[in-house]
C-alpha cells in the first residue's frame, strides 16, 4: 500500500469532521467535533471562526490518531464547508457581524434570512448575473449578506478587510493565500467563471457594494477545484498535527463535496452525467445535476461552470429545511419532545406498523407543504411558507407518527418538483445518488424512490462528503494527473434501490394534491 494518505475536513452547521483517506477512496479514520452557533434574534445565525479553526484542528489529530496514519505520509487537505460568510478586519482580526456587538460571531450561518428584503433588491436589478443563479437572488447567498452588514453594522463593514466563504476561510487560515475557490465564487458571489472577467462590478455598484472590492481582499481570478494552493504554514502545519509538506486543495461548498463523492464515478462521461442526480440530505438538502452544456432556467440555481467537475456546468437545487423540518414536527407535537436519533428510529418503527395494520394509504387525508423554511427550488421563494391540511384534535403519539410520516412523503414530493424542472430544461434524470443523514432514515430513502419513481443509489462511503473532498484534496497533493482522474479512482460505488411500481398510483395522486396546495396558497397570498 502507498504511504501517501489524504485528509478531508467538512465543516457542517453543527460540527467540523476530519477524514483520512488513502489512494483507493477508503476512509480509514474520522474524528468529528461540535461548533458553537448563537441565534440571537429570528432568522439570524452566527458562528465563531476561529472556534470552527479550533475543532478542525481538534477533528483534523483525532482522525488522523485513529487512521494510525503518520504526520508525514499525509500529503494532502482540503476543505469543505456551508457556504457561511466570515468577516475579519484589516490584520486579520474578528469582526462582530451580530447584533449583540461580540466580536467572536464573526461569520454569518448559510442559513441565516436576515437578509431577504435585500435578496428581493438584487432580484429587482434585472441584472444578468441573475441569469446564472435561477433569476432569483437567495438570502443564503452572499450578496444581499454584505449588503445587509454595510447597511445595519456600519463599524463592522468599515472596518472589513477580508471576506472570505468559510472553506476559502479554511484554505486561508491554512495556508495564509487569499486565493478563492472557483465553486464558491462562482455559486455564492455572482462571479461568473465562464466568462475572460469574471466579476460584474456594476451589479455590486447597482446594489450599493462599489466598495466591496477595497474591504474583501477578492482576486480578480479564481482557483479551480483541486488547485494546488500551496504548503499548510508552520503555525497550520503545528495546530492541525500535520507537516509543512502537505499540501492544500481549493476545495468546495459542502454539498458539492457531496455531489462529488457520490457522481465522481462519472467523471469525464459527460454523456451519461446528465442522467444522475445528487442529492445531499441532511439539515437542508441540495440537488445537482450536471451537464456539458449550460441549462439555465428559473427556479434553479445556475448553472455554475467548472464548480465541481472541470468543464462542466452544475445545476443547484434544494429543499431549505428537510431533516430541519421532521426534527421541529418532533418538538412542536404535543406528543414529540428532543429530536435525537432515538425518537427519529421510535417514531419509524411505529409509522412501519401503522402503515402494516392500516395500508398504504395511511394518513391519507392529511397533506403538508413542507416549505416551513421558503421555496429553494423549483419556486425560488424565500418567502414561501409551510402548509398543513388535515389536522384533528388527535395529539397521541399515533398522531406525530403519521404527521411525521406525510411530512416526509412532502419532502420526496419536494424532490419530484424538483426533478420534474430540471428534466422540463434539458436534462434526462432516472437515477439519484443519496449522500447525507437522511440515508440512516429507512422512510426516506423508499420514499425517494417510490415518490419520485427512479432508482436510488446509496453510495457505500462511509462519508460521501469527505470522500468528495478527499478527491480534491489528492488533486492537490499531485497523486492523480488531475481531478477527474482522482473521482474515478477514488469512487467507491453504491447500493440500489429500485421505485415500487405499486405505489405510483398513490404518489402521482399525493402530488396532484402537492401542486393543488402551493396553487391554494398562491391565492391566498394574492388575497392578503
Amino acid at each position: 500500500m502507498t504511504n501517501s494518505f489524504v485528509c478531508a475536513v467538512d465543516v457542517g452547521t453543527g460540527s467540523a469532521r476530519a477524514g483520512i483517506l488513502d489512494t483507493g477512496g477508503a476512509l480509514l479514520g474520522r474524528a468529528e467535533h461540535p461548533i458553537a452557533m448563537q441565534q440571537p434574534k429570528a432568522d439570524h445565525a452566527e458562528h465563531d471562526s476561529q472556534d470552527i479553526w479550533s475543532a478542525v484542528c481538534s477533528a483534523v489529530r483525532g482522525a488522523r490518531e485513529k487512521a494510525r496514519v503518520k504526520a508525514e505520509d499525509i500529503v494532502g487537505i482540503s476543505f469543505d464547508a456551508t457556504c457561511s460568510l466570515v468577516v475579519r478586519d484589516r490584520h486579520g482580526g474578528q469582526l462582530s457581524v451580530s447584533v449583540t456587538g461580540e466580536r467572536r460571531w464573526d461569520t454569518i450561518v448559510w442559513l441565516d434570512h436576515r437578509a431577504i428584503a435585500e435578496a428581493d433588491e438584487c432580484t429587482e436589478s434585472g441584472h444578468a448575473v441573475l441569469d446564472y443563479i435561477g433569476g432569483v437572488m437567495s438570502p443564503e447567498m452572499e450578496t444581499p449578506k454584505l449588503m445587509w452588514l454595510k447597511r445595519n453594522l456600519t463599524g463592522t463593514w468599515n472596518e472589513a478587510g477580508y471576506l472570505f466563504d468559510l472553506t476559502d476561510f479554511l484554505t486561508w487560515k491554512a495556508t495564509g493565500s487569499l486565493a478563492r475557490s472557483q465553486c464558491t465564487l462562482t455559486a455564492k458571489w455572482t462571479y461568473l467563471a465562464h466568462e475572460a472577467t469574471g466579476w460584474r462590478r456594476d451589479f455590486f455598484e447597482a446594489v450599493g457594494l462599489g466598495d466591496l472590492f477595497e474591504h474583501g481582499n477578492l482576486p480578480e481570478k479564481a482557483s479551480p477545484v483541486g488547485a494546488d494552493i500551496g504548503p499548510l504554514s508552520a503555525q497550520a502545519a503545528a495546530e492541525l498535527g500535520l507537516t509543512e509538506k502537505c499540501r492544500v486543495g481549493a476545495g468546495v461548498i459542502d454539498a458539492y463535496a457531496g455531489a462529488l463523492g457520490v457522481l465522481g464515478g462519472f467523471a469525464g462521461d459527460a454523456t451519461n452525467i446528465g442522467r444522475h442526480l445528487a442529492l445531499i440530505a441532511g439539515t437542508s438538502s441540495c440537488v445537482m445535476a450536471m451537464s456539458p452544456d449550460p441549462q439555465p432556467f428559473a427556479g434553479v440555481w445556475g448553472p455554475y461552470y467548472g464548480a465541481a467537475l472541470p468543464g462542466l456546468w452544475l445545476s443547484e437545487g434544494g429543499q431549505s429545511a428537510t431533516g430541519a423540518l421532521l426534527d421541529h414536527i418532533i418538538r412542536w407535537h404535543g406528543a414529540g419532545g428532543e429530536p435525537d436519533a432515538v425518537m427519529h428510529a421510535r417514531i419509524a418503527r411505529r409509522v412501519a406498523e401503522l402503515r402494516a395494520a392500516e395500508g398504504g394509504n395511511l394518513a391519507a387525508r392529511l397533506h403538508v407543504l413542507p416549505d416551513f423554511h421558503g421555496n429553494r427550488s423549483p419556486l425560488a421563494d424565500p418567502h414561501a411558507v409551510g402548509v398543513i391540511s388535515g389536522l384533528t384534535l388527535d395529539s397521541s403519539f399515533d398522531s406525530l407518527c403519521k404527521l411525521y410520516w406525510r411530512t416526509a412523503v412532502s419532502i420526496a414530493l419536494g424532490v419530484r418538483h424538483v426533478l420534474e424542472a430540471l428534466n422540463e430544461n434539458g436534462y434526462l434524470i432516472d437515477t439519484l445518488h443519496v449522500t447525507g443523514g437522511h440515508t440512516k432514515n429507512p422512510l426516506l430513502m423508499e420514499l425517494y424512490a417510490d415518490a419520485t419513481g427512479c432508482t436510488v443509489v446509496e453510495p457505500l462511503a462511509d462519508e460521501a462528503v469527505l470522500l468528495g473532498t478527499g478527491m480534491i484534496a489528492a488533486t492537490a497533493a499531485r497523486l492523480f494527473p488531475d481531478l477527474n482522474a482522482a473521482c474515478v479512482a477514488m469512487q467507491q460505488g453504491g447500493r440500489t434501490r429500485e421505485p415500487n411500481p405499486a405505489a405510483a398510483g398513490r404518489f402521482d395522486r399525493d402530488y396532484r394534491v402537492f401542486l393543488e396546495m402551493h396553487r391554494q396558497r398562491r391565492a391566498l397570498d394574492a388575497i392578503i
